[in-house]
């Protein structure tokens, strides 16, 4: 029992690293993204929240870009 108990803790720690490292590869992007749309680069961070991550692909795809507007303007 104590060996099953040391296994599932060294996979919790594991599946902890992994997680991380997914949202660190997703929420760069985005956040980049975001920036060159021209809305802040903290609404990547949004794209860790289940259904809310779809809403805001919806709201970047849809709406107008604020960077787009600057650059007509010029």
């Amino acid at each position: 029992m104590m060996n099953e108990n040391m296994f599932g803790n060294a996979m919790w720690a594991g599946h902890w690293l992994w997680m991380l490292v997914v949202a660190i590869a997703v929420v760069i992007p985005v956040w980049r993204i975001c920036q060159r749309a021209g809305y802040p680069g903290w609404l990547g961070i949004l794209i860790l929240i289940p259904m809310v991550n779809l809403a805001l692909l919806y709201f970047i795809a849809f709406a107008g870009w604020p960077a787009d507007k600057n650059r007509s303007s010029e």
